[in-house]
């Protein structure tokens, strides 16, 4: 019989209309259009506006787009493990609440939360339901509404993020297309440098915490850079160097999108020409769970059966890893 790996079979995303650009933000916070491109390489981000609207909001569309390009019902689907920083509730899971919407009637489904990294946990996550034989139909969601938890007063944080989501559906596959190999770390020995104070069982909300505008993200920008722009390029070749890959063997580079040099050191050390990474951190900023799914879908045209594809993330607390895939249609 031959081996069973976990092959994404398609992918949509989603990102609201508003866009703030840097030119507004220059309004908001002591900054320029010159000062955030030059250091992170963003022009705009896309924020969801409307009261009452949560990740799941953005999660609908994307979902359901996947389903009416592959052609399949919601309720085939038999997980949904959904991979976000901003659930809609503390509980229950925002994977539940989108099956509901989406009338996904015969999942089950869990929140992961990994930070930035989350999308690549999650797809190395539901591979394993997969490859175990146990599902057919693993539907991996990454997202944030990272609008709800950003200090538009904190200029070190708020030009930073956007909102998005993005979504990729995991199948069976036995002609040797789909995730390949991954390599996934962490340490909490990082988790004061990028976290958000309180709002958890250690400092639950109060008036207090909330004058102190303690729920929103937090992040040490020169400490977090510099664990970020070494660890996510080093699990990068890593994952290629357990594959015996060269930087000629891979067709494309699926970086988180973080900030533009974190990206170019990933590229430099993988040894990846700029024309065969994926960047849109100009027009999103960082998404968070958003990015990498986001970058799927939107060069899904551009990529071939049997491309080699390496992803990379990095997110807070830390965690950080990479995947390697062949893409499979």
């Amino acid at each position: 019989m031959s081996k069973i790996t976990a092959a994404i079979t398609a992918v949509n995303g989603y990102v609201p209309e508003y866009v703030l650009t840097n030119q507004e933000l220059e309004t908001m916070v002591e900054t320029n259009d010159e000062w955030i491109t030059s250091r992170t390489g963003i022009k705009e981000r896309r924020i969801l506006k409307g009261e009452g609207l949560g990740t799941s909001d953005m999660a609908v569309p994307a979902v359901e787009g996947l389903l009416k390009k592959r052609g399949i019902t919601a309720e085939e689907i038999d997980l949904i493990i959904f991979c976000t920083t901003t659930p809609d509730l503390p509980f229950p899971a925002t994977a539940n609440i989108l099956a509901h919407k989406i009338g996904a009637k015969n999942a089950w489904g869990y929140d992961l939360q990994a930070a930035c990294s989350g999308f690549i946990f999650g797809l190395a996550t539901g591979a394993q339901f997969i490859e175990s034989g146990k599902h057919t139909k693993v539907l991996v969601v990454g997202g944030d509404k990272m609008s709800s938890i950003i200090n538009y007063e904190d200029r070190a944080t708020c030009i930073i993020f956007g909102d998005g989501c993005g979504c990729a559906l995991l199948e069976p596959n036995t002609e040797g297309y789909g995730i390949i190999d991954s390599v996934l770390k962490s340490d909490g020995a990082g988790s004061q440098l990028l976290f958000q104070k309180s709002g958890g069982s250690v400092s639950p909300a109060t008036h207090e915490t909330v004058a102190n505008k303690e729920h929103y993200a937090y992040q040490e920008g020169q400490a977090v850079f510099k664990f970020a722009v070494t660890n996510m390029a080093e699990v990068a070749a890593e994952v290629m160097e357990r594959n015996h890959l060269v930087a000629d063997d891979i067709a494309w580079l699926v970086p988180h999108q973080a900030n533009k040099r974190i990206i170019d050191a990933t590229a430099n050390r993988t040894g990846i020409t700029p024309d065969r990474v994926i960047v849109n951190i100009e027009r999103y900023g960082n998404t968070t769970n958003g990015t990498i799914p986001l970058c799927l879908w939107e060069w899904e045209d551009k990529f071939k059966k049997g491309d080699n594809l390496i992803l990379a993330a990095f997110g807070g607390g830390f965690t950080w890893g990479s995947i390697y895939l062949k893409w499979a249609y």
